[in-house]
């Protein structure tokens, strides 16, 4: 089932409208308008990010950015409510007990059928404006992710990071990920060649 925009609407949500919802209905606000989060994600989908969030739990240990996963609320603005798959801030005072404040330094979506578009015109868009530094998307169907800088105009055109290499986030001080062992394949020749 897509992710579908509230037919009920009359006027634009509000970040005070979605603290009022259930806790154990999950939504996302753009530009005002609620937008229904999908089924639960597979279990391709889950085990990627899993593995995703570790290897940052890990490169970032020690450091002032902290990795957060999904379910976290980041309120964007008070039109504006969203739960990326995999989160990295670095500016301790966005982080409140309930909820990011403010565009996180990363954002990571791991794509899913249901959501991929939104991810990649609505959401891409939307971190595009909150001035999110740097946007991944991740397919663990197709085995490639995607960087997208942000600039003075944007974000750039994006850069495409195959199965076989690291994927480099630039934010955290070029931490390379290999892509392979998020996608659990067969990693690069060169190593058990030079043995």
């Amino acid at each position: 089932m897509l992710p579908q925009a509230v037919e009920k609407q009359d006027a634009l949500v509000t970040w005070a409208d979605y603290c009022t919802w259930p806790d154990d209905e999950r939504w996302e606000i753009i530009a005002g308008v609620a937008y229904a989060m999908a089924p639960a994600p597979s279990t391709k989908h889950q085990s990627v990010g899993a593995r995703l969030y570790s290897r940052l739990e890990r490169g970032l240990e020690g450091k002032s950015c902290k990795p957060f996963i999904a379910p976290t609320d980041v309120k964007l603005s008070d039109l504006d409510v969203v739960q990326p798959d995999i989160l990295v801030v670095c500016d301790p005072a966005r982080i409140t007990p309930t909820h990011i404040e403010g565009a996180p330094d990363v954002v990571v979506e791991v794509l899913s059928p249901t959501t991929s578009a939104k991810d990649l015109r609505q959401k891409k868009a939307l971190y595009e404006r909150a001035e999110v530094r740097e946007y991944l998307v991740v397919d663990p169907l197709e085995h490639y992710a995607i960087r997208f800088l942000l600039g003075a105009d944007g974000f750039d055109k994006g850069t495409v990071f195959a199965a076989a290499e690291r994927l480099v986030i630039i934010t955290l001080e070029v931490l390379g990920i290999p892509l392979w062992e998020i996608f659990e394949l067969e990693g690069p020749r060169e190593g058990k060649d030079a043995e």
